[in-house]
């Protein structure tokens, strides 16, 4: 159009005075014609797609081509907290050219997940996400299809199950001693420790153990490097907000290079995950002997008639693995140290509970945690206030469908709040303050019934590994309040705390928390 418009421009240079007013008219008229063709495709347009849908949710007006986006900032689980209290428990934003509900309250996310699960089943897949592989095989992202409920099933009753799970615990002991080692050696040298850098080393070492019967320190490989840094890498390029997510147009420009970054760290974990599953499956053919660990339930399944399990779907479904189950679990055992730490009184409730069943001179086993409902209150109380994703993985509806007296388009995007839900006062007395005494006889969990606290999702895509996470969690704290006290480092104190968070898709302290352990 630049192009036409100069060549007409300089034509005219060489006509009459007349037939140049004539032309600067005409010239004037198409750029008019070019502005409101423009105003109409960025304002009128996105308002007469607002529009298009009779009874749809209520929501801010956006701003040309971008929408809210700007209105929601890098925290948008507080944003859409502070917004739903302006336009209900339901609402509509438009993020960049996307479509997206946000639930607000536990009757709507009920709505969503119980009454209408079946119109909200698929998730829109983050374009860096989407560059892997084998996708089917990603229980997190791949749509619910019959291959996708096997592949549960299977998952749920071959992995997670509490039968194999005890089979695995020697594992998860092994890897919860060496935890104490390493903070015992802080505790003689008087230095604080980073908790959520131990937690964090802790919980990937947990996920070895249990699927490969390895340390994580053992995964280190010349051409690839260090195991942790490729799921760090992983995290990073897939967690962090993607313009390309909310202006598809801009897709194949990466401007940020999160798809570049994901496609490098997949390849490498691709690479380890071969050489693993090469050496075990070389193990297997020369011998009867397993190990039982999840690789070896994988190869079984496998190795079965018309099994829904392959060596091509496997990676996708190991990466959700470790992405999922390291991430979110050593976030949680970061903020409830840290509430813990702010609630001196409340710290010495757990311990003092520990130390009474454990009895002197005992060791923490996976098995004593039936016997400490304080310790078990603590961590609910801690994923209440610091739900590992704030927002729960978005949700793609198939139909039009109404929810909450309003209509919710097809194609739309659906988010739940489940930050802003666990801290609403309408369902929890007192919601800032942390009280594990909240959950004490209570019969409110996170497996997904209680809409008011969903920490794990709910529905369909309920978290396939609440099972591990539970063991993991709840072992390690209590290992942790068992072997020694703890402390704030000098010259901070309880009410100093910085308890800051870092939104990314999950929901982490923004500054580290550091705590000196006292034996």
């Amino acid at each position: 159009m630049h192009y036409f418009l100069y060549k007409a421009q300089h034509a005219a240079m060489n006509v009459s005075p007349e037939e140049r007013t004539t032309h600067l008219i005409h010239t004037m008229e198409l750029h008019i014609w070019l502005a409101a063709i423009a105003f109409f495709l960025l304002v009128v347009r996105p308002l007469l797609n607002r529009s298009r849908v009779k009874n749809r949710p209520p929501g801010p007006t956006g701003l040309p081509f971008i929408g809210n986006l700007f209105q929601v900032g890098p925290k948008p689980h507080e944003a859409f907290c502070s917004l739903a209290k302006t336009y209900g428990p339901i609402m509509s934003l438009r993020m960049g050219s996307v479509n997206v509900v946000v639930a607000s309250s536990p009757n709507i996310a009920q709505e969503i997940f119980q009454k209408n699960g079946h119109n909200f089943t698929d998730r829109p897949v983050p374009d860096s996400i989407a560059c892997q592989k084998n996708m089917e095989g990603s229980l997190a992202w791949a749509p619910i299809d019959q291959l996708w409920r096997n592949r549960r099933r299977l998952c749920g009753t071959k992995m997670f199950s509490g039968r194999r799970l005890d089979l695995l615990q020697h594992a998860r002991h092994r890897v919860v001693q060496k935890c104490i080692q390493r903070i015992r050696e802080h505790c003689a040298a008087g230095t604080p420790v980073n908790i959520g850098l131990l937690a964090s080393d802790t919980t990937l070492n947990f996920m070895t153990n249990t699927i490969f019967s390895v340390d994580v320190d053992d995964l280190n490989f010349e051409s690839t490097g260090k195991f942790k840094d490729l799921i760090v890498m992983n995290l990073e390029a897939g967690g962090k907000p993607n313009i390309s997510d909310f202006v598809p147009a801009l897709k194949r420009f990466d401007l940020q290079g999160s798809r570049r970054k994901f496609q490098l760290s997949i390849d490498r974990l691709g690479h380890v995950f071969d050489e693993l599953i090469s050496k075990r499956s070389k193990s297997r053919a020369a011998s009867t002997d397993r190990n039982g660990d999840f690789l070896d339930v994988m190869l079984d399944l496998c190795e079965e008639e018309s099994s829904c399990f392959n060596l091509d779907n496997l990676k996708p479904l190991l990466v959700d693995l470790f992405v999922a189950g390291s991430d979110t679990s050593w976030i949680s055992v970061e903020w409830a140290v840290a509430e813990l730490l702010r609630n001196p009184e409340t710290l010495q409730k757990a311990r003092k509970e520990v130390l009474e069943v454990i009895g002197e001179g005992g060791e923490v086993k996976e098995s004593d945690v039936e016997k400490l409902p304080y310790i078990q209150a603590t961590v609910k109380e801690a994923l209440r206030l610091h739900p590992p994703t704030p927002l729960l993985l978005p949700y793609l509806a198939s139909n039009d469908v109404a929810i909450g007296g309003y209509t919710v388009q097809k194609g739309d995007q659906v988010l739940v709040n489940a930050w802003s839900i666990a801290r609403d006062s309408k369902y929890w007395d007192k919601p800032l303050l942390f009280s594990p005494e909240r959950f004490l006889g209570s019969a409110i969990d996170y497996k997904g019934r209680n809409f008011e606290y969903i920490p794990f999702g709910a529905g369909r895509r309920v978290c396939p590994g609440l099972p591990l996470a539970n063991r993991m969690l709840y072992f390690m704290l209590a290992s942790m309040l068992y072997s020694f006290d703890w402390k704030l480092p000098d010259g901070v104190s309880p009410c100093d705390m910085d308890m800051r968070e870092d939104f990314r898709i999950t929901l982490r302290k923004a500054v580290p928390l550091w705590a000196l352990p006292v034996a």
